[in-house]
């Protein structure tokens, strides 16, 4: 198991991706996160289609912070059910990996 993951989150809206990311960050339990705005997402809720514009929230973090993510995330998130995914990092810049583990 890699030491790094990236975090994916859909949000509502932009307002509360930075929420989100701002707790993160200054929890030291991100190193830093994009806001990707005006995504269109497709998906059953509730046994309908649903569509609707969301943001996605993208951070870089170190493995030992999933759980604690995951549980602040739930505090602070709209959604019922928010899509909380970790996806392992495999390889990548050894600076920007080292950079990722000093900065949570």
């Amino acid at each position: 198991m890699s030491n790094h993951v990236i975090l994916y989150i859909t949000c509502k809206n932009n307002k509360e991706a930075i929420l989100i990311s701002d707790k993160l960050i200054s929890s030291k339990l991100i190193a830093c996160a994009n806001i990707i705005k005006n995504v269109a997402s497709i998906f059953r809720w509730k046994k309908k289609l649903t569509k609707n514009k969301e943001v996605i929230l993208l951070a870089k973090t170190a493995q030992k912070n999933v759980k604690r993510i995951e549980k602040t995330v739930k505090k602070l998130h709209s959604y019922d059910i928010p899509c909380i995914l970790f996806l392992e990092i495999k390889y990548g810049n050894k600076e920007f990996l080292k950079w990722i583990t000093t900065n949570t």
